[in-house]
C-alpha cells in the first residue's frame, strides 16, 4: 500500500516554465497578465511599457500591448493592437483587431473589427469589418465598414454604377 509521506514517495517539484524565446528586449515582453484590460489569452503577446516611447514602424507576428507612447506606424496584420489606459499613439494602426483604451491619433485598418472602450479615444478614420463604440468613449472621424476579405489597400472611390430611379407614389 502506498503512503504518501514515506521517504521516496514524494514526487520532485516541477521545474518552473521558461520561456523559449531567448531574445527579450526590455522594451518588448511576452506574455499576457491576468490583469491586463484587453488581454488576449494566447501566450504571445508583445508589451510596451508605460515609461517607454517608441518612434519609427512597428511590425511583426505577434499581438501588441501598448501603455506607452507610440508615434510613426503599427502593422501587425493578422494580430491584436491593444492601446492600454495609459497608451498614447500617434500612429496609423493596420491590424485584425484594434481596441482602444487610450488615446490615438491616427487611422485605423482592421481586417476584424475596432472596439473602443469607454475610456477611449481615437480621432482618425476607421476601417473595419465590425466596429464597436461604447457609451463615454470619443471619437471623431469617418467609417468605412467592409465585408471580410474584401479589405482595399487605397482610399475608397465612389462607384461608376448610377443609382436606379425611385418613383414616388
Amino acid at each position: 500500500m502506498w503512503k504518501p509521506n514515506q521517504p521516496g514517495n514524494t514526487p520532485a517539484a516541477p521545474e518552473p516554465v521558461r520561456p523559449t524565446s531567448p531574445a527579450a528586449t526590455p522594451a518588448f515582453t511576452s506574455g499576457t497578465s491576468a490583469t491586463t484590460p484587453g488581454a488576449i489569452p494566447n501566450s504571445e503577446q508583445a508589451t510596451i511599457g508605460k515609461s517607454l516611447v517608441v518612434k519609427g514602424e512597428v511590425s511583426g507576428s505577434e499581438s501588441l500591448y501598448i501603455d506607452g507612447k507610440v508615434e510613426g506606424a503599427i502593422n501587425l496584420p493578422g494580430n491584436r493592437v491593444t492601446i492600454g489606459r495609459n497608451g498614447q499613439v500617434a500612429a496609423n494602426i493596420s491590424a485584425r483587431e484594434i481596441v482602444v483604451l487610450g488615446k490615438v491619433r491616427g487611422n485605423c485598418q482592421a481586417s476584424d473589427r475596432v472596439d473602443i472602450r469607454s475610456e477611449g479615444s481615437l480621432t482618425g478614420d476607421v476601417i473595419a469589418a465590425r466596429i464597436s463604440i461604447e457609451d463615454g468613449a470619443f471619437f471623431k472621424g469617418g467609417i468605412d465598414i467592409r465585408k471580410p476579405g474584401n479589405e482595399a489597400k487605397g482610399p475608397v472611390t465612389p462607384s461608376t454604377t448610377p443609382e436606379p430611379e425611385h418613383k414616388e407614389a
